[in-house]
């Protein structure tokens, strides 16, 4: 027996044995059960006794795992309505501090500003795995978030304490090869969210060559289910499209004679832990492995879809009012409403240079309301001290590539000397470092006059590679 499972057992016979203590049977109650709920949380809120608080933090969680999605609703409810700061102490702390603001005033004012919640969920992570029903109660309170913006306040709260309860000193880096256990390699089958895996046929594709690698974060209370994971291909080359990597005909080379390292796959697999950072540790931890047990490899890039490159394009080409496209870029641009474009070698060398042009302007200009960068995994990667440094049109021909992005992906590039200086233009200035081709391509004095009189590039350009379909490929989800 591991030292987790003996833990999580003895932690369960005391939450038991606090049970029968308290007499706190994990049935409905017999009255309101919202108003039951209500009272073990204040019981558990002015609990003393580490046996009675987790006897009572898991009749909570067990009781909110039983209610059906109105009452779960409810309960978010009540944690918003009822558990937020005590108003009477808030008050009497900004007092204090406006009369004689110090050090003792501020922490007392801190203090009294926390929302009662907080302690609450620190008390739920008591119970017998307590943090895995928490990650799964925040994935529920996202959805109802979406449609009740008040409950942003009970999100922030636990956002705040998992960003401390999942930092980087707490997560564990593991391989995951074909010699895993199985319950993990399902899982990994199961929260493949960038290039769907078919089964255990494609899995192994992707872990038994030597050419391939997988890396996963794990944390110590959910220790079999793992929270991020990359998937890697040792290359000599820069990959332009994802056929030349997944295909079920391609050369494997020996990892020892790899130049190139190509994150293709990162996927996030808790959705309760969505907007809780450590896929930048990921990467940074792996390419620090990778370096260690093969001192040739020199270059570091992803292989990455773009999600919201077909909305914004088809945003652009709707309007007469366009920044940037011409009524020639929109009547040129038009084939992609064609079914089968792609197919046609013609059609795509017709487009390929405004399409990749367009590209560049997206990257480069293109920003959302709060006037970020406007593609989410570019936001990632380039915060995280990346180089934009290609652009591959057709890189992807999977249904949903092409119709998220026009089968559209990217090369970023980590070059580790420069990671921290990328970092620092991206989050200070909001600068997106791009190759100097790609940069090129869209002038800072470029008014409205359209794509097609901008400096396109063309297949012979670095910045651009002509994709075709490759021999073998499976179709895979972008």
């Amino acid at each position: 027996m591991n030292t987790t499972t003996f833990l999580a057992d003895m932690l369960q016979t005391i939450a038991e044995s606090g049970r029968r203590f308290l007499s706190l049977a994990p049935r409905e109650d017999n009255g309101d059960a919202l108003q039951g709920m209500e009272a073990l949380c204040e019981t558990l809120l002015s609990s003393r006794g580490e046996a009675s608080g987790m006897a009572l933090a898991k009749t909570i969680l067990d009781r909110w795992q039983s209610f059906d999605p109105g009452r779960q609703r409810d309960f978010m409810q009540l944690l918003l309505s009822r558990f937020g700061p005590n108003a009477e102490r808030l008050e009497k702390a900004i007092d204090a501090y406006r009369a004689e603001p110090g050090p003792q005033a501020l922490l007392e004012l801190h203090m009294a500003a926390e929302p009662r919640r907080q302690e609450l969920i620190r008390r739920f992570n008591l119970a017998p795995n307590g943090i895995a029903t928490l990650v799964r109660m925040r994935e529920v309170l996202l959805k109802l978030k979406a449609e009740d913006p008040d409950l942003e306040a009970v999100d922030a709260d636990f956002a705040h304490l998992f960003g401390s309860w999942f930092n980087r000193g707490f997560l564990v880096l593991r391989p995951i090869s074909w010699s895993t256990p199985a319950d993990i390699l399902e899982k990994i089958i199961r929260y493949e969210a960038v290039h769907h895996i078919g089964g255990w046929d494609e899995l192994r594709l992707r872990l038994a060559p030597e050419d391939r690698r997988c890396f996963a974060f794990f944390h110590p209370q959910l220790s079999d289910d793992p929270l991020i994971f990359v998937e890697v291909a040792l290359t000599k080359t820069i990959p332009s499209n994802i056929g030349e990597l997944l295909m079920e005909d391609r050369a494997t080379i020996s990892a020892g004679d790899a130049t190139t390292a190509v994150f293709y796959s990162i996927s996030n697999c808790q959705e309760g832990l969505r907007g809780i950072s450590f896929g930048n540790f990921l990467i940074k931890q792996v390419v620090e492995d990778l370096r260690r047990e093969l001192p040739k490899l020199n270059t570091f890039v992803t292989l990455s879809p773009v999600p919201g490159f077909a909305a914004w394009l088809s945003r652009e080409r709707q309007t007469e009012t366009s920044e940037i496209l011409s009524s020639a870029d929109r009547s040129r641009l038009a084939v992609l409403d064609e079914p089968g474009w792609a197919e046609s070698p013609e059609t795509v060398a017709s487009i390929q240079p405004l399409m990749t042009t367009a590209a560049a302007w997206y990257f480069l200009r293109a920003r959302n309301p709060n006037g970020k960068v406007i593609d989410p995994v570019a936001r990632f990667h380039l915060g995280n001290g990346a180089r934009l440094e290609r652009i591959n049109v057709l890189g992807d021909r999977s249904a949903r590539a092409m119709r998220q992005a026009h089968g559209l992906m990217v090369n970023y590039l980590y070059k580790l000397d420069d990671i921290e200086t990328n970092h620092e233009a991206f989050a200070g200035r909001g600068e997106v470092v791009a190759a100097p081709a790609i940069r090129r391509m869209v002038p800072a004095d470029q008014g409205s006059r359209g794509l097609s009189t901008l400096p396109l590039l063309t297949a012979a350009n670095p910045a651009s590679t002509q994709s075709t379909k490759t021999k073998g490929s499976k179709e895979i989800s972008a």
